[in-house]
């Protein structure tokens, strides 16, 4: 077996990242979250959304045999997560919730607080039509 990444891998990563990340980024709690939270806990956000990300693409996408695929193993968590980004980036713009330019770091805050569910949605819909 051997996992590409592909333009319908892609789509289905935007399109679970929209999923999750849509009902996360209207909500005004993680909005005001992100003024106050200490960037020590954004580190600890991106670090759990990659661990999670890690663990269901091992488990999920390529069920426990990334020894000889370590690359596109960690690439295709690279990628998820990127999109990810980028698909929450474009929901909070359509929002006026990212302030790119007039506060750019509340607006990454903000992207990578909607990004940790957003990223999960994400992988877990890339998965779901992997076989052996």
């Amino acid at each position: 077996m051997n996992i590409y990444f592909n333009k319908e891998d892609a789509i289905q990563i935007s399109v679970g990242a929209f999923a999750l990340g849509v009902p996360v980024a209207f909500s005004e709690e993680a909005w005001q979250s992100a003024i106050t939270l200490p960037t020590l806990n954004l580190f600890l956000i991106v670090g759990l959304s990659l661990v999670f990300l890690g663990l269901y693409a091992y488990q999920g996408i390529f069920q426990h045999r990334v020894q000889t695929r370590l690359m596109a193993f960690f690439l295709r968590i690279f990628i998820a997560y990127g999109l990810t980004l980028v698909i929450v980036a474009l929901i909070l713009i359509s929002l006026d919730k990212f302030p790119l330019f007039a506060e750019t770091a509340l607006a990454l805050k903000r992207m990578l607080i909607v990004a940790m569910p957003a990223s999960i949605g994400a992988i877990v819909v890339d998965g779901f039509d992997k076989e052996d």
